[in-house]
């Protein structure tokens, strides 16, 4: 019931965009970690998975040994569909036997991407295509990745949540993004992405420093 990507830069930003016929996929699916990696767990989806990768990455592991961790001998891995990145840009997918519908994962450099319920496999195919002839700040380049992969066919029935988040430097979200029910949630997502892209660093320099950072500009704000 799901697509996704999950990607780096190579600058330490490392970042998920997510879409889904279920209701804010986003909450469940999206792991990040700054200066560490990220992971997906979708298809029946269990988010502890998603903590556990990461945990592993910040252990040392590799995203494949850290795959490999949590899936040998798991019980119910049967029904999950996991995607990990660490910042080094290695990657690593499974995609569990009972994943529902057409599913696929394509793991490649700095970028991973795997779906469920799709129209067809090529969807996945799409994703990762487009990430690498992508440009621009990852933000961006997730959301390009994520709209490619809805021309490509996307799920089989209509998509109705999207999410799309990136971790950098400090150790919260920089963005956090979420459309979580919505007839348009991709395009909701793009719109909405416009309006915090400019404002984004001003929210890391008020986190850090509110003395240095710039002034809201709303009414009452003096």
């Amino acid at each position: 019931m799901t697509f996704s990507i999950l990607a780096t830069d190579g600058t330490g930003a490392v970042g998920m965009a997510v879409s889904s016929s279920s209701p804010a996929v986003a909450a469940r699916c999206v792991n990040l970690r700054a200066g560490v990696g990220g992971a997906s767990s979708q298809n029946i989806t269990d988010p502890r998975l998603g903590t556990e990768l990461l945990d592993h990455l910040d252990g040392g592991m590799s995203a494949a040994e850290a795959l490999d961790a949590v899936t040998r001998g798991r019980d119910l891995i049967e029904f999950r569909q996991l995607t990990v990145l660490s910042l080094d840009g290695a990657t690593a997918a499974y995609s569990g036997e009972r994943s529902l519908g057409t599913h696929h994962h394509l793991a490649a450099d700095q970028v991973v991407a795997a779906g469920n319920m799709l129209a067809d496999e090529g969807v996945v195919d799409a994703i990762v295509t487009a990430f690498r002839a992508s440009t621009g700040q990852l933000e961006e380049r997730l959301l390009a990745s994520l709209r490619s992969g809805l021309e490509a066919g996307g799920e089989e029935g209509p998509v109705r949540s999207a999410g799309l988040a990136v971790v950098r430097s400090v150790p919260w979200r920089e963005t956090d993004l979420r459309i979580d029910w919505s007839d348009t949630p991709v395009e909701d997502l793009a719109a909405l992405l416009d309006v915090w892209l400019p404002q984004r660093d001003d929210y890391v320099t008020r986190g850090l420093d509110p003395s240095a950072a710039p002034s809201y500009g709303v009414p009452g704000d003096r």
